[in-house]
């Protein structure tokens, strides 16, 4: 049986913040984006912000409209690095699996340590105790048999405690728990649950396979397999490359989207920094998501195949302009983000007799040589035409605003 650990650093950007500022620990606190630059929402907040009803993304009216007295703070994203790492070498003193979650959050694996330093509890207490004392932050430690019950344990008593889930305790401890408490099971997933009767985790455990397959497809079936215990997915070595899943970009832009140019022009930036960093990791995708803000904040996410692996903004573009007709165009947006998803290793290994294959082929061999020129003599130094028309909006750098790579951190639980 295994021994593994997920320990969350409580109110992270928030409590780092506090460290800096004394005077504010105890009143209501928030850490926000840059208002000037349209990113003014709420990226973390404080336990004293959060029993006013304060949540992360409210705008930040929403927030002072909630919480007269709170206090914002800007973020300070290479400070919370800096604390990120120096847990991580913390944590790497007790195993050398330790898998990140996020900046704040991470697993580990102590199966061969508790030899040395007694049980999963014992290490969670001395690895909170110690961030305590020498990062100044507290944490909140699950300890169990696998990572996703690891992880509910660390949700289920915050801040500064340790929460213990053996496995002869599912049925007992884990199953009368609500579905939504589950690692991966969203508020989207959780409505389309509740409308079957899937209220809890057991009633999760207890449905057919083949009927969360209809419903969710193959995260149906590994929601099913987490929920019964049978997470077997391994803790990545602490050394371990980060398995990318997709590589994408939003931004936030300087006045909200009307025309259709605003759109082209924004599209085609996120798109050429998506592509030139898929072909900056040898990457091709085989699908295009796009992630539609409007001006109410509400988000819409849609994506569309492509007909053959590519890494050309051109074909991101073409999909992602297509995907906007169809599903946003006539509303005003605020945010718009591109997705590159099921990646896989760029290889041409030959020329195609396929004219489209053959211009995909052309076109990423001349963007690759522009990645090149950008590369020296900076971002701007070869900019489509189009970027002439809206300097506001061509002055928008996507890898610098919101970069997006998401990774894999649970594998197949069969």
């Amino acid at each position: 049986m295994r021994t593994i650990l997920h320990c969350d650093m409580n109110n992270f950007y928030a409590s780092v913040e506090c460290l800096y500022h004394p005077d504010l620990r105890g009143k209501p606190l928030a850490v926000v984006g840059d208002a000037e630059q349209r990113h003014g929402i709420v990226l973390a907040k404080n336990y004293a912000a959060k029993e006013c009803g304060v949540a992360t993304g409210n705008p930040l009216w929403k927030a002072k409209q909630l919480c007269p007295d709170i206090v914002f703070v800007p973020a300070r994203h290479k400070l919370y690095q800096r604390f990120s790492d120096m847990a991580r070498e913390l944590y790497a003193e007790y195993t050398d699996r330790v898998e990140s979650y996020g900046l704040d959050e991470c697993w580990l694996d102590v199966t061969s340590s508790v030899s040395l330093f007694g049980s999963g509890q014992a290490i969670a207490d001395e690895i909170r105790q110690r961030i305590k004392s020498e990062l100044g932050l507290t944490a909140s430690a699950g300890v169990s048999f696998n990572k996703s019950m690891a992880k509910l344990g660390s949700d289920l008593k915050k801040p500064d405690a340790t929460t213990v889930l053996p496995a002869d305790q599912l049925e007992e401890r884990v199953w009368p728990l609500p579905v939504s408490d589950l690692l991966y099971v969203g508020p989207a997933a959780a409505r389309l649950l509740r409308k079957y009767g899937i209220s809890t985790i057991g009633a999760l455990a207890r449905s057919e396979k083949a009927l969360l397959q209809s419903l969710l497809g193959k995260c149906g079936v590994g929601l099913w397999l987490m929920a019964n215990g049978e997470d077997h997915s391994p803790v990545a070595p602490v050394d371990a490359p980060p398995l990318v899943k997709s590589v994408g970009n939003s931004t936030t832009t300087p006045h909200d989207l009307v025309t259709d140019r605003d759109i082209r022009i924004t599209l085609y930036l996120l798109c050429e920094s998506v592509a030139e960093r898929l072909r900056a990791q040898s990457l091709q995708c085989r699908t295009v998501q796009v992630s539609l803000r409007g001006t109410d904040l509400r988000w819409i996410e849609r994506q569309q195949g492509l007909p053959f692996p590519s890494c050309s903004s051109d074909s991101l573009f073409r999909a992602a302009y297509g995907l906007y007709r169809a599903h946003g165009q006539g509303r005003a947006l605020r945010s718009l983000g591109v997705r590159a998803c099921g990646l896989s290793a760029a290889v041409w290994d030959q020329c195609s007799l396929y004219e489209e294959v053959d211009r995909d082929q052309r076109l990423e061999a001349l963007e690759g040589a522009l990645d090149g020129i950008r590369s020296r003599f900076g971002r701007d130094s070869v900019r489509r035409g189009i970027m002439l028309e809206d300097d506001a909006l061509a002055a928008v750098n996507p890898q610098q605003d919101h970069p997006n790579i998401r990774l894999g951190f649970v594998g197949s639980a069969g």
